[in-house]
């Protein structure tokens, strides 16, 4: 029998109400103090064939219970590490307003969210919702710029428009190069027959940007992919679950076979976080409806929390 002065609240992951790391909650974005605001964009009216991303951010926050014990930070194993302990004030601030079958006064809502988590001077951390939000989530994110974007993700994004829609999630990337506080983009896990038109390669590359395929960093290796980046400046990191492969997150509108394992992204991001700045990052297109066993929301909130660890980790070493 356990004697009282034993017994200890363990907080587990199947107890309690799903919030993103089982993180406090701030209802009202006026009232935000915290360095690290997760917000949900519950949105998938950008989607070009199967919705259900509208519900990622609930699949994101109910899969990272998983990695949520005690809230007295995570202990990695392998580098001997602490990470988000609890000096570092996260919490989650819900989900922007969206408005059914209103696409842009749903990306206007993004943006404003956005907006005032920067005033606040809280981290963004954003959770798709599929990945036309980015393009909102970039203009909120002006008054951190300029910045580079990385993207991972299995498509380009680089559509100028679909019978004039310029807002869906297959030009989200295009957007966010016609902002004038974004610098370099980073493209990288892009592959597959038919995921881009062969103008819209030419027009991103005409544009600067770096395009590698999975198969292209193993041969060139991650150090020398991150080598590329630009050193000590802002990144802003987009990170669509369709760039890991199907056969690890299999719920996504638009699985593509070939793409990363997680080793080899969070290498990737352990690379980013250590080479400069990552002011904001977002997470897109996990759609729960297509994974009954739930691994992709568990695979899109650990990679997550891993690009958020390490990024808070350099922030700690620089201060």
């Amino acid at each position: 029998m356990v004697k009282p002065e034993e017994k200890q609240i363990l907080n587990l992951p199947f107890t309690g109400i799903s919030t993103y790391g089982k993180y406090p909650i701030c209802a009202d974005l006026d009232e935000l103090d915290a360095d690290v605001a997760v917000i949900g964009v519950p949105n998938d009216m950008g989607t070009q064939w199967k919705s259900g991303a509208r519900m990622g951010p609930r699949g994101i926050r109910e899969g990272s219970t998983l990695y949520s014990f005690g809230l007295d930070g995570a202990y990695d194993i392998e580098n001997d590490v602490m990470y988000l302990g609890p000096d570092w004030k996260v919490v989650d601030c819900g989900d922007v307003d969206i408005v059914h079958g209103d696409l842009m006064q749903s990306h206007e809502n993004t943006e404003a969210s956005i907006r005032k988590i920067v005033s606040k001077g809280a981290m963004p951390v954003i959770l798709g919702g599929d990945h036309s939000i980015t393009a909102a989530v970039g203009k909120g994110l002006e008054e951190l710029g300029p910045f580079h974007v990385i993207q991972i993700d299995a498509h380009l994004d680089w559509a100028d428009h679909r019978s004039g829609q310029r807002y869906g999630h297959g030009s989200c990337i295009r957007r966010l190069s016609e902002m004038d506080h974004v610098k370099d983009i980073f493209q990288f896990g892009i592959r597959g027959i038919s995921s881009s038109l062969k103008e819209d390669v030419e027009a991103a590359r005409d544009y600067g940007c770096t395009i590698l395929s999975p198969r292209q960093i193993r041969k060139k290796g991650i150090e020398e992919v991150i080598a590329q980046i630009p050193k000590g400046e802002k990144y802003y990191v987009t990170i669509d679950i369709d760039g890991v492969d199907p056969s690890i997150a299999p719920g996504t509108g638009t699985p593509s076979p070939g793409g990363f394992l997680y080793d080899e992204v969070n290498e990737l991001l352990e690379g980013i976080a250590a080479r400069g700045e990552v002011v904001a990052f977002d997470i897109v297109e996990v759609a729960p409806p297509y994974d009954p066993t739930g691994i992709t929301g568990q695979t899109a909130a650990r990679i997550s929390l891993d690009l958020l660890s390490y990024t808070l980790k350099q922030k700690r070493t620089k201060e």
